[in-house]
């Protein structure tokens, strides 16, 4: 049996797993394929430097072009992260008929047509599992375990470091400072946590979910953004009396053709599943039409989670290999992408808002509302024991974001109201 020998590009914490679990699982590997798996070569920074696991000094290199021009590798693995090199040396290995398998979720989001068009002119394949909630299989699943059916709708937990920090914020009624801190020194943070707290890294995801779902060219810059930088712990606190939660939701529906996606901190309803995903856990809610409502969960990062989503599309690409049938999955974006505007997006709303403490001014605000043509599932009003002003909490009915923009853009102006404190959507 001839071997299939991977090039591996990077031995950080996901490359380190990989080469775990290919040579600790060989027996199970070529019972699955029908072959040894060997690493061949490996891409690191340093040849000398100190590793967690034995290594064999001769399959290391610092030279990327060594193993991409290796014509005895099969399979290219990109696990180096970034994206310029990251994509020159995945285009490259492509180009030599090479087998491609990356975690890189930025590339993937970013150039992800461009590459998977490059493998079906090469006959190549390109797998991402593992760019997407790390050993959560929801890729594959998308793709294959919903091919007969028509996904409408996915909402996401896709990122393990803010929902740890909005777990702990709920639970221990602390501060965001004070929780983002923690989880530096713990490490689920980077000591600069902008991509995650600002939602860039599951804006990301959810560009590649959506493109699999609806099989559309969903481009990054489709995504509305809002990070959890600005979420306060009495934002929080008024969730849980309201019997809700507070998540970083990725959101993605498909109504009739028309595309909406969003990341955005979310008021989820206490009973809904993706309310009681806690820690760095990740989670993806999915709607579909025939299948109705899946949740798919798991740890979303690590080394060994992600190592196994890896080896897993390696054992995809073998099994292809065997059958002659690489490159043939391509691109799925067949579909043309048509996005929503804000007259077509709508969900409810939760409105916290500071307002002047006399008589006449909830009836002014709901004039405000009306006029607009928001309606009001509930209204809370209560005095502020820090200043003299009263807050009115308000859960509206579902409203267009083009009306409820309308809204807010009033209360701006509005005498009465002295600051529109927070506003959230709300689900489930």
């Amino acid at each position: 049996m001839k071997p299939v020998k991977i090039g591996l590009l990077g031995l950080g914490t996901v490359g380190t797993g990989v080469v775990k679990i290919v040579e600790g699982h060989q027996e199970d590997l070529q019972r699955q394929v029908g072959c040894p798996v060997l690493i061949e070569q490996i891409l690191v920074q340093q040849i000398d430097k100190d590793r967690s696991i034995p290594i064999d000094s001769n399959k290391l290199t610092e030279d990327p072009w060594s193993v991409i021009n290796n014509p005895e590798i099969d399979v290219v693995i990109e696990v180096m992260g970034g994206i310029g090199l990251a994509k020159e040396y995945i285009l490259a290995s492509l180009e030599r008929g090479k087998h491609v398998v990356t975690a890189n979720k930025d590339l993937m989001a970013k150039h992800g047509q461009e590459i998977l068009q490059k493998a079906s002119e090469k006959g190549c394949d390109v797998f991402y599992e593992a760019s997407v909630a790390g050993g959560v299989p929801i890729l594959r699943t998308l793709v294959e375990g919903f091919s007969s059916d028509r996904i409408y709708k996915m909402m996401g937990i896709v990122n393990g470091t803010t929902n740890y920090i909005l777990t702990k914020m709920s639970q221990e009624g602390a501060s965001y400072d004070d929780v983002l801190k923690e989880a530096q020194d713990l490490g689920y943070a980077e000591s600069d946590p902008t991509s995650d707290v600002e939602g860039f890294d599951s804006a990301y995801k959810m560009t590649i979910l959506a493109t699999l779902g609806f099989h559309a060219k969903i481009n990054y810059s489709d995504v509305l953004v809002k990070g959890i930088s600005n979420v306060r712990k009495e934002d929080i606190m008024y969730a849980k009396k309201l019997g809700y939660e507070m998540k970083l939701l990725g959101i993605a529906e498909n109504q009739d053709g028309y595309v909406s996606i969003s990341v955005e901190p979310t008021m989820v309803k206490r009973e809904h599943p993706l309310a009681s995903v806690h820690g760095v856990f990740n989670a993806i809610y999915v709607y579909g039409e025939a299948v109705g409502e899946t949740m798919f969960y798991g740890r979303g990062a690590g080394e060994m989670p992600t190592a196994t989503s890896v080896v897993a599309d390696i054992v995809a690409v073998i099994k292809n290999l065997k059958l002659g049938v690489n490159g043939r999955r391509g691109s799925n974006a067949y579909v043309e992408k048509k996005m929503k505007t804000a007259d077509q997006i709508d969900s409810k709303y939760f409105v916290l808002l500071h307002v002047e403490d006399k008589a006449g001014v909830l009836a002014r605000i709901s004039q405000v509302f009306g006029q607009h043509d928001v309606s009001l599932e509930s209204v809370i009003q209560q005095p502020n024991t820090i200043n003299p002003q009263a807050e009115i909490v308000i859960i509206t009915h579902n409203a267009t974001k083009a009306n409820m923009d309308k809204v807010l853009a009033t209360f701006n102006e509005l005498g009465v109201v002295e600051v529109v404190q927070s506003v959230y959507r709300v689900e489930g």
